[in-house]
């Protein structure tokens, strides 16, 4: 019996874990020295990530201890130690466990290392290096889909990044949820980019990591700065969690309300790793904005659908496991929440499917939506 017990299930959210020199390995010569070091922010610091590595590979060599974990991969060992963490044989031996159809794979802490370049040569280097290692990783199975990265922050060099994404192989493309360069997402100079997203089939993707948290001048109160929750991860903290939908909701808001979903309708969207308890009300929110404000902003007038339907019709969410999935699809509607695990993280539970489980059961949700958060609206968004 594997972990998702004969259901069609897909996985929206999964990692691999880095080694320090591994975007290097992909980079173009020109701009290999260039990059900058690979740090887990928040996370312990190198000697953290050295040593979960040395850790991974002494346990890749012993068949006992890999056993151990593949009996049950879900409750095992998480981050670098997690079985498939590293390797991508060993992934597909994981998905094989877990019983899953197909899932996206992120990159970790290499998000963050692109995003930090400031020279645009060698920003879109990075970029271009990211890409080729997280198409190489997936390469050798169809269930794994690698999500790219690009910023929009030149907009010649994002366009030429998407093509060169799309023939890598790229499943999918992680877009950064701020302003990129100044400017609304939704700017006259990104419609060849939204354009050619949406005509290549491949899903638009916001992931935690790539807006911004609570601004760090919040959490100064004068008092020592706590851990966050996991000792590491993504920095997050008790006052990052109420907003840290603000940089999707903001970047989607643009997305609708500028006309880019209008425009393009064939461009869909993932918004991973960033809850989804806030969904219902900027439902609510979008339409409020557009019948208050259609008067005085002529381009509210050209939109040919409310601004929820678009959400609807091109957009998706990961729940967290700890929020009630439940009543998400009650308040907010079953075509709009999508499972996933966070898989190698710690952040996605040892036991995801029994936390959305407990919680679609005591909201009565039926067997057809439950497909649909566990299946459907996924095969739908990557249009499998």
């Amino acid at each position: 019996m594997t972990y998702a017990r004969h259901r069609a299930c897909y996985d929206a959210d999964s990692h691999l874990m880095e080694h320090p020199d591994w975007l290097g390995e992909f980079a173009d010569p020109e701009i290999r020295g260039e990059l900058p070091s690979l740090l887990p922010h928040g996370a312990g610091g190198v000697d953290r990530l050295l040593e979960g590595i040395r850790k991974n590979l002494e346990r890749v060599q012993d068949p006992q201890a890999t056993a151990e974990l593949a009996n049950d991969v879900m409750r095992s060992a998480k981050g670098w130690a997690a079985h498939g963490a590293m390797d991508s044989a060993e992934r597909s031996r994981t998905l094989d466990l877990l019983g899953f159809d197909g899932q996206l794979v992120f990159s970790t802490f290499a998000i963050l290392q692109v995003l930090s370049c400031k020279d645009p040569r060698v920003l879109y280097g990075a970029v271009r290096a990211h890409n080729r290692g997280m198409t190489a990783f997936c390469s050798s199975d169809e269930r794994l889909l690698p999500v790219g990265l690009i910023p929009l922050t030149e907009p010649g060099a994002a366009l030429a990044a998407l093509g060169e994404a799309l023939e890598m192989g790229c499943a999918a493309i992680m877009v950064p949820s701020d302003a990129p360069g100044e400017r609304s997402p939704a700017h006259v100079d990104f419609e060849p980019f939204w354009a050619n997203l949406a005509a290549s089939g491949k899903p638009l993707m916001s992931h935690i990591g790539g807006g911004k948290l609570l601004a760090k001048r919040y959490h100064d109160n004068g008092r020592p700065l706590p851990n966050d929750w996991l000792g590491g991860g993504e920095n997050l903290r008790s006052k990052d969690f109420p907003v840290i939908h603000h940089s999707p909701e903001r970047f989607l808001g643009c997305l609708v309300l500028d006309g880019v979903f209008e425009r393009h309708e064939d461009l869909r969207c993932g918004v991973i790793e960033q809850g989804a308890i806030w969904v219902p009300a900027m439902l609510h929110n979008l339409d409020h904005a557009a019948a208050q404000f259609g008067k005085s902003e002529p381009e509210l007038r050209k939109l040919s659908l409310s601004p929820s339907d678009y959400i609807r019709r091109q957009v998706k969410f990961t729940p967290f496991p700890f929020e009630d999935a439940g009543w998400l699809i009650q308040q907010a509607g079953e075509e709009l929440f999508l499972f996933s695990t966070d898989y190698p993280h710690p952040e996605g539970t040892r036991d995801p499917i029994g936390r959305f489980e407990a919680s679609l059961g005591a909201a009565g949700v039926g067997a057809a939506a439950r497909e649909r958060f566990y299946a459907g609206n996924f095969t739908e968004m990557m249009r499998l």
